[in-house]
């Protein structure tokens, strides 16, 4: 299975308390939000944090679709109460249009061997 890689940043309110709250939700993803990643095609997930700075990293699959994932969260009202509670602890990028969270990052470099 030949898999593609996307990756996108965040920002945190610059809070400890909200930080380390956000940390503690994402030690127990809610069950329903860990099948619609899978779901969307999305084999591999991994979210990094810094500061009040977060990087993920997504490895998708051929049935993957940005579209698609979009239209099927929007319809999915325990994906919607995920977002919405996370968007408590969540701050925009200055790049950020209105109401985009997470932004796909721009590969710049890569050594292959």
């Amino acid at each position: 299975m030949k898999t593609k890689r996307h990756c996108f940043a965040l920002d945190l309110i610059d809070d400890p308390e909200l930080i380390l709250d956000y940390k503690k939700y994402h030690e127990n993803v809610w069950p329903e939000i860990i099948q619609s990643i899978k779901d969307a095609g999305i084999v591999d997930m991994e979210i990094y944090n810094v500061g009040n700075r977060l990087f993920m990293i997504m490895e998708v699959d051929e049935t993957f679709s940005f579209e698609e994932k979009a239209k099927n969260d929007a319809n999915n009202p325990k994906v919607q109460e995920w977002e919405n509670l996370m968007w408590k602890y969540q701050k925009a990028l200055p790049v950020a249009k209105p109401d985009e969270k997470w932004i796909l990052m721009e590969k710049i470099f890569s050594i292959t061997n």
